[in-house]
């Protein structure tokens, strides 16, 4: 009710005013919506309201929404169907309507107004503080990072294993296969996989080994074939890097999934690597990696697909701890400052739903308060 009477009163000031109509900006949006306000019929037969718009003045009203009530006198125009767009002008009529649906009186018809969006959305301010805060954390520990502090992240045994899966590669003379999932570019697990990827073929490099790096999407080959070829350089051994083991095979899923347990069943990779975006070809993978009797390392944010892996494989990443393991094998500065930024700021909004969880409690049996309710809400206000 306030925030009605609230924007009537700017009508006087900001809407278009004509017969009785009246249009104001919704507060807060894009420019996507506008607030219709008219004066009440006197008319007795009188059941509610048609709501006509039209996009220029050389147009027709097209009928836009239907009130039901002839105590209602305020229209959102937000409908999908009839979009609005941040400086589209717009007039409005409306129409009194009778219980047989017979126009009855004409209210009025509103100017041509003009939406227009907000520059600030008050309505997210917590979400703007916490950026602000995640922001000056991860300054923060990326400067700590370059001063040579260290920045612990607590062992991931799948990553720990690493080592000991690439020397086990080494030791029986077979390859390491790393499948960077499914998905594309897009995806943020895929960008992930290939963090990894580069420390893994680094320690391939090194140890001497060879890699296998099918792919099954054309850019993805593309980014991969230069992670590969970048970390055998850097491991001072770019004449042992050969382009036919990063490879692209198919866009079609079974297709590429055929493809690759035939690798599997043929070269008998000693390490299957299978870090990124999967669907239903992870338990295929994973069961026929096992049979081969591979040391097998997967990790997804697919949550489907997770109890495939946890079954099928001696190690697997779940969830964040994909995101994490870039930083994790690195000790790049960047990505270490980041997970801890992103580990401080989790435990913070733990602390703040717990202790205004336990307030909303409190308030509700002992201090009554609307100013507390009013704290809260905009608190936990998502929009």
């Amino acid at each position: 009710m306030k925030t009605i009477l609230g924007a009537f009163i700017l009508v006087v000031s900001f809407s278009a005013i004509n017969g009785g109509v009246f249009v104001e900006d919704l507060p807060n949006d894009d420019g996507s919506a506008l607030l219709v306000f008219w004066n009440p019929t006197d008319n007795p037969e009188a059941v509610g309201y048609l709501v006509y718009r039209k996009d220029s003045p050389g147009e027709g009203f097209y009928f836009l929404g239907r009130l039901s009530s002839p105590a209602e006198t305020v229209f959102v125009d937000c409908d999908p169907r009839y979009p609005l767009e941040a400086g589209m002008n717009v007039s409005y009529k409306i129409v009194a309507v009778s219980q047989q649906e017979t126009e009855l009186d004409v209210i009025g018809e509103s100017d041509f107004f003009s939406s227009s969006a907000s520059i600030f959305n008050k309505t997210k301010v917590n979400t703007f503080l916490a950026a602000a805060l995640a922001f000056i954390l991860i300054v923060y520990f990326i400067n700590s990072a370059k001063k040579g502090k260290l920045l612990f992240i607590r062992k991931i045994a799948g990553l720990d294993a690493l080592d000991e899966a690439v020397g086990r590669a080494t030791e029986m003379g077979r390859p390491v296969l790393y499948v960077p999932g499914l998905s594309t570019m897009d995806d943020i697990a895929t960008v992930a996989s290939i963090n990894i990827l580069g420390p893994v073929s680094k320690k391939v490099a090194e140890y001497e080994s060879t890699i296998i790096v099918p792919s099954a999407d054309p850019i993805v080959y593309t980014v991969t074939s230069e992670v590969v070829k970048e970390s055998y350089l850097e491991a001072g051994r770019p004449d042992a890097f050969n382009s036919d083991q990063v490879f692209f095979i198919s866009e079609h899923q079974f297709a590429f999934v055929a493809a690759v347990n035939g690798i599997m069943l043929r070269e008998k990779p000693a390490t299957n690597l299978f870090l990124g975006m999967f669907w239903a070809e992870s338990l295929l993978l994973a069961e026929t990696g096992n049979s081969t009797g591979a040391i097998q390392i997967a990790g997804t944010d697919a949550v489907t697909q997770l109890p495939f892996f946890i079954t099928s494989c001696d190690y697997t990443l779940i969830g964040e701890e994909l995101y994490a393991a870039s930083a994790y094998l690195s000790k790049d500065p960047v990505l270490c400052a980041t997970i801890k930024a992103q580990d401080i700021e989790k435990g913070l909004i733990i602390v703040l739903l717990v202790a205004l969880s336990a307030l909303s409690v409190l308030n509700l049996f002992v201090f009554k308060s609307d100013v507390i309710w009013r704290l809260i809400s905009a608190f936990f206000r998502v929009e």
